[in-house]
């Protein structure tokens, strides 16, 4: 890049500093040189390590224009259909640095590869400022020179993705700047000092944590990495991605780093998200990945590749948070994109979880202290057809033990994953939210940012849910996990299927794949495919064929259903509030023009609350009112309005929650009030126990005896203050809300039960049998 126009370039020398420059590549350098306008009065060395002798040389001039440069090896081989990425690195379409010998074969076989690149000039009296401003002492000649090469790596760098695309932009010496900042050495000794430490020591520590932390990429790794890890999904589905929604994540990011937060589905979700970004051009994410998925040797692979290995709990390392906060303030400062699952770990039941703040607080910190002027968070929803890991995450919550990631589970992993067909797997971006608006200023109220980064949260989760297409196997789950104990024919799936999509295109709901549930030849082929993955299973001896969930299947159609099931559970709360409505209103012998139940409805929203992501109150009564206007336009008696909905939902939708949380609040009475209650022992008394209900069909179906259930309803027991008495209470006290509350949910079933039953008289009217 020319110089000229920079404010008193005619004056002052130019001097180039090559880096990384290898034997072979040296010439090609000096010749660029030579034919530089203006001249280069000097080419300078800067390779990696010690910085002395270009800071030396540099001290030597009293000002000079700085051009850095160096000799970019680019692809030229396009990726054919159906290549692997193994194929393509070994065709080496996209080194980084050849070896020498490799430099003069390509050179002579290819020369239009190599190709010299100058990054954008600077005056060496700024680079001087800029390194005081944020190092130091510019007197100091390793470690300007130290400086100098990291910002000609940084200019590089950008000059060279213009040719080969943002895919691979990589940090660089993100230690060394890191620890370079006099503002963290300064926050290292404080915290040192806390803890009885020398500031040589915290220093030392730091850098410990640093090592540990890092990842440092490359472009080589990348591919490498990704290459390796492509068996375990490439071949399983057929991503669709929305393009529209990359389209505007791509313009914001010209600015804005960006965090991608996705549901948390499968161990693959950041390969098959990493793929979608990288054929858009996208650089690749920060992942931040748990410790148990540390293999070895893959780890140290992966850690080149971009995937940060983060402890699961701090404690009281008050030195790995400074390094993990100063960490993050980094990579977003220079516009790195973050990846990372809010929830803390992969959904067991098909929703999403109840959202994890450590993380998200590290980034409220870079926005609040002005090191970044805003991050965008982009919620993300990955939904698979069909998951093979679906049917361990269902035996994990019936009560197997999990198997330690490693090597062995690895293969047995890419085995499986090879042998699945999972038909499509749809990632879709919610509308991205800008953090700083959501955040109150420096130095606010530990509460005050803690309410904070729930809201926030709690928008990422409503986000991910607004995307989270409907499918043709959710919706088939739904069907057939609503009939207890029944096969049903085709016709009767189409039956109860007709209202349902009536309702979905009502609300214009997010949906893919539905079109095939509306004739018969397209519901028995997705039929089929549930049969062939043992979800579901047909008995075709008959007159003709009937379904249903396949024994033993339950809890993993539940997971396919409860991907998108959220679109349903205000039309859920309404059924059971109408319900109740009308038993009042029978109860009093009179009539009510209006439909009530406003007060109820909001009852049972606040038990499934840690289910389920809800507005405020006031929005979620317009919501139900919309709901009421689609169930019963101008209908005045609430019983005829359940009537002829078509179709009812509540025992569909909510049955399997109100049964978990009848189990947990059935143990919960039987315990001795005054004594504490200890969490472990009640959740494995709520698994036996749960069994026996089920056995005793006092529960709807196996789906309702999970561990993730039990546990999810025993957190909100607890946010009630069913655990332990109140502060002017006495055990007796508890011992009677803990009864309330019992009957409370066990009145929610029966209602859900009649439900059942008028749906089910519904169908029989329409098909003319019984059902």
């Amino acid at each position: 890049m020319s110089p000229v126009g920079v404010p008193g370039e005619a004056s002052v020398p130019v001097i180039a500093v090559a880096v990384d420059a290898a034997s072979v590549e040296r010439p090609v350098i000096e010749a660029w040189a030579r034919e530089h306008d203006p001249e280069v009065s000097e080419v300078l060395d800067a390779v990696n390590g010690t910085g002395a002798g270009l800071g030396a040389a540099l001290a030597a001039y009293d000002e000079a224009l700085v051009v850095p440069v160096r000799v970019a090896w680019l692809p030229t081989v396009e990726r054919r259909p159906g290549m692997s990425r193994l194929s393509e690195l070994a065709l080496l379409a996209t080194p980084k640095r050849p070896a020498t010998w490799l430099s003069r074969r390509l050179a002579a076989l290819s020369p239009g590869r190599r190709r010299v690149i100058d990054g954008e000039p600077a005056l060496l009296s700024e680079l001087r400022k800029r390194f005081t401003d944020t190092s130091g002492d510019a007197t100091d000649p390793e470690s300007f020179g130290a400086f100098v090469r990291r910002s000609a790596v940084v200019t590089l760098e950008r000059e060279e993705r213009a040719e080969i695309g943002n895919r691979y932009k990589v940090p660089h010496a993100v230690s060394e700047e890191i620890l370079a900042r006099k503002e963290f050495r300064d926050e290292i000794a404080g915290v040192a000092a806390e803890m009885g430490l020398t500031a040589a020591e915290g220093l030392e520590k730091a850098e410990e944590c640093l090592d540990e932390l890092v990842a440092v990429q490359s472009r080589a790794a990348v591919d490498m990495f990704y290459a390796m890890m492509e068996p375990l999904h490439s071949s399983t589905w057929h991503v669709l991605a929305d393009e529209s929604g990359l389209a505007r994540l791509r313009e914001l990011n010209k600015r804005y780093a960006l965090v991608f937060l996705p549901a948390h589905r499968s161990y693959v979700d950041t390969l098959v998200l990493g793929d979608v970004l990288a054929r858009n051009d996208f650089p690749r994410n920060h992942v931040m990945g748990g410790a148990n998925l540390r293999i070895w040797p893959i780890s140290d692979l992966a850690r080149r590749a971009g995937i940060v290995f983060i402890r699961r709990s701090f404690g009281d390392d008050e030195i790995y948070k400074s390094v993990v906060q100063e960490y993050f303030a980094f990579l977003l400062s220079k516009r790195f994109n973050l990846e990372w699952y809010f929830e803390g770990g992969r959904s067991r039941t098909g929703k999403i979880r109840t959202p994890r703040y450590g993380l998200l607080r590290y980034v409220a910190q870079a926005v609040q202290s002005g090191r970044v002027e805003d991050v965008y968070l982009v919620p993300t929803s990955i939904t698979y057809d069909r998951l093979f890991e679906v049917s361990k995450m269902a035996a994990e919550q019936a009560g197997a033990k999990k198997q330690a990631e490693g090597l062995k589970w690895l293969a047995e992993y890419a085995r499986s994953q090879r042998r699945t067909h999972g038909g499509s797997a749809h990632v879709r971006f919610g509308e991205p939210i800008a953090m700083r608006s959501w955040l109150p200023g420096a130095g606010a109220s530990d509460d005050d940012n803690r309410a904070a980064l729930h809201k926030i949260a709690f928008e990422v989760a409503v986000g991910i849910n607004r995307t989270s297409p409907l499918t043709a196997n959710g919706l088939l789950a739904l069907t057939l996990l609503g009939v207890r104990d029944q096969s049903l024919t085709l016709t009767q799936i189409q039956q109860i299927l007709r209202p349902v999509l009536a309702y979905i295109e009502a609300r214009a709901l997010p949906s893919t794949g539905l079109e095939l549930l509306s004739d018969a030849d397209g519901l028995s082929s997705v039929l089929s495919d549930l049969v062939r993955a043992k979800v579901v299973t047909v008995f075709d001896k008959g007159e003709e064929p009937i379904y249903a969930i396949e024994r033993g299947q339950h809890l993993v159609a539940a997971f396919y259903r409860n991907n998108a099931i959220h679109w349903f559970v205000n039309r859920a709360i309404l059924e059971l509030s109408l319900l109740w409505t009308s038993q009042r209103l029978a109860q009093q012998d009179s009539k009510n023009p209006e439909l009530t139940g406003w007060t109820e409805a909001k009852r049972i929203r606040d038990l499934l609350k840690f289910e389920f992501f809800f507005p405020d109150r006031d929005t979620f009564e317009r919501e139900l009112r919309e709901e009421l206007a689609l169930l019963a336009p101008g209908a005045t008696d609430p019983l005829e309005a359940l009537r002829g909905s078509g179709v009812l939902m509540a025992h569909r939708v909510l049955r399997s929650f109100l049964d978990a949380q009848l189990v947990v609040a059935d143990r919960l009475a039987h315990l001795d009030p005054s004594a504490p209650v200890d969490k472990t022992a009640l959740l494995d008394d709520c698994d036996r126990v749960g069994q026996q209900m089920l056995l005793q069909r006092r529960l709807h179906s196996p789906e309702s005896v999970s561990r993730e259930l039990f546990a999810s309803a025993l957190d909100l027991k607890d946010n009630f203050g069913l655990l332990a008495p109140r502060d002017t209470e006495t055990p007796a006290d508890l011992e009677r809300r803990r009864t309330h509350h019992l009957e409370f949910v066990t009145s929610l079933i029966e209602r859900a039960q009649v439900i059942e039953s008028l749906d089910a008289a519904n169908r029989a009217e329409v098909t003319g049998v019984v059902v």
